[in-house]
């Protein structure tokens, strides 16, 4: 398999895996929204302003693995600047460009 083919595998387990978590919280945060709403119909508002922030703060997570399987697939080793090396002499990287 060739390098690219591994970082388009790499890619998409993460956005995959990184979509399972936002996925199951959005539904547990509907779940619990919906039954705060029919124990208590007239705080509807407060409900659903909290749903929705509970809901963005959760897609976050989502829009990170998603950052990272673009990283992940555009990203090559020539555009990496710096390599690490041991420190000798004080230097802690060397500059590559």
């Amino acid at each position: 398999m060739t390098e690219y083919t591994w970082r388009l595998l790499a890619a998409g387990l993460s956005m995959g895996l990184g979509a399972i978590g936002p996925g199951i919280g959005v539904g547990l945060v509907g779940l619990g929204a919906l039954n705060a709403l029919g124990r208590n119909p007239e705080a509807r508002g407060q409900i659903m302003t909290y749903m929705i922030l509970a809901i963005a703060m959760a897609e976050a997570v989502a829009i990170y693995a998603l950052v990272v399987a673009i990283l992940l697939i555009f990203v090559t080793k020539a555009n990496f600047r710096f390599k690490i090396m041991r420190p000798s002499g004080g230097m802690i990287c060397q500059d590559l460009a």
